[in-house]
């Protein structure tokens, strides 16, 4: 009967291109019958090893009829379990599929995933009865955090390419499709007049142009950003190395409240976690992850903006430093990064003009899309121009048309977005934008 059952199933799994081992799993089992075996024989099969003998398969497929707030508390019940970073939830989704079937899976199976030992097994299975994810979905409907997961529509593209992202992201307040056009500022929390002064000007000026300012909260260059971006009345993220519900350090609670007026508090770590010290170079990761490059004014030998300099580095995002007295100790930072490679940064102009093209294109208010940083400080007539580009070859007579403005106007404009690398040249009369 098992026998018969299992023919009909592959047979259909075969004809549907469920998976290409069907056929031939098709052929054991026909080739069972006619040897007359014993069911039991083809169970314990090696060909068995298929994903629909797996007791997790065919959940899986189930799943089309999860609620979203299944998925999201079974998300939590992974991502809240110790031990289980990034690259190990990661792992678990490639061989399961989903977090629905990771989070029930047997032990046998767990042990199967890469980079869960036995330890870790343990601490899975024992996380479904020690965690109540009911409590803090509860306690995040109550207090209006917002929970993205990996898979959301609204988490965060840039963050979404960095090497192990976060599975889950824990919001006081929104993030905006707008944001995506951002830039962090980070620096030494024992900030001297003068970084205090050159990071609030940088964050006044680049919220300005329609950047959002994205920094720690921490005291010092941080709270500095954070302000400066909140006088111009621009967007302002801050990214804690506690949980939104525990804002560290206290004396920031006010700042913190018109961040998330303006902007949002986000982190990776339930809402009520305490800060300790392995949390802030994962901050600072999520950071720069958020970021299109990351500004670092006044920083000493060893500080923790050279941190978020290097996971810049290797995000494939711009690094900036603002240079200072050469007799400053917390200046030597960026004076060692400047000499490694980094921007020197006077004015707004210095980072708009070095940023390259966006992953994607980011909504500004005016309903146009920005896919070039650069873009930000166009005039009227540049901005008509580039509007008048596509991203297919473009003739200059096209675009005359559709800018409605004079050809020499036209030709003397695209030469200034081709400096710009807003626009490439293809040939004498045609050009792309980038």
């Amino acid at each position: 009967m098992f026998v018969a059952i299992t023919l009909r199933v592959m047979t259909a799994a075969a004809e549907c291109g469920v998976h290409p081992a069907a056929a031939n799993l098709t052929r054991s089992v026909r080739a069972t019958l006619a040897n007359r075996q014993p069911a039991s024989s083809f169970r314990h099969s090696a060909a068995l090893d298929w994903p629909p003998f797996r007791p997790c398969f065919w959940a899986n497929r189930m799943n089309a009829s999860a609620t979203a707030s299944d998925h999201v508390a079974a998300v939590l019940k992974l991502a809240l379990t110790p031990g289980v970073g990034p690259r190990t939830y990661q792992a678990l989704i490639e061989y399961f599929g989903s977090a629905e079937v990771a989070a029930v899976a047997a032990p046998s199976e767990l042990r199967k995933v890469a980079g869960v030992g036995p330890k870790l097994m343990r601490a899975i299975v024992d996380a479904r009865a020690s965690l109540d994810v009911e409590e803090e979905l509860r306690l995040c409907r109550e207090q209006n955090v917002g929970v993205l997961t990996i898979d959301d529509e609204s988490y965060p593209k840039t963050l979404r390419e960095i090497h192990n992202p976060p599975s889950v992201l824990f919001v006081r307040g929104a993030w905006q499709p707008s944001d995506a056009l951002a830039i962090a500022i980070v620096g030494t929390r024992h900030a001297t007049s003068y970084g205090v002064r050159q990071a609030e000007r940088l964050a006044i000026g680049l919220a300005n142009a329609g950047l959002t300012i994205i920094s720690g909260l921490a005291r010092g260059i941080d709270a500095a950003a954070h302000r400066g971006a909140l006088a111009a009345g621009g967007r302002t993220i801050a990214v804690l190395g506690s949980g939104v519900l525990n804002v560290y350090p206290p004396e920031h609670a006010d700042l913190a409240e018109q961040v998330i007026t303006h902007g949002a508090l986000i982190s990776e770590a339930p809402p009520r976690s305490q800060p300790h010290s392995g949390l802030f170079p994962q901050r600072n990761r999520l950071i720069t992850g958020l970021s299109l490059g990351v500004i670092v004014v006044e920083a000493a030998q060893r500080s923790g903006a050279l941190i978020s300099a290097e996971h810049a580095m290797e995000q494939g995002r711009e690094v900036f430093a603002v240079p200072g007295p050469i007799d400053s100790r917390t200046s030597r930072g960026c004076h060692q990064l400047i000499r490694d490679g980094a921007k020197l940064v006077e004015s707004v102009d210095d980072v708009l003009d070095e940023l390259g093209p966006m992953f994607a294109a980011a909504p500004r208010d005016d309903g146009r899309e920005v896919r070039h940083p650069g873009e930000l400080l166009l005039n009227e007539q540049e901005q008509a121009v580039l509007d008048a580009t596509t991203t297919e070859p473009t003739t200059v007579d096209e675009i005359v048309v559709r800018s409605g403005l004079p050809v020499h106007r036209v030709l003397a404009t695209m030469s200034v977005l081709e400096m710009r690398r807003l626009i490439r040249r293809l040939s004498g009369s045609q050009v792309v934008r980038v």
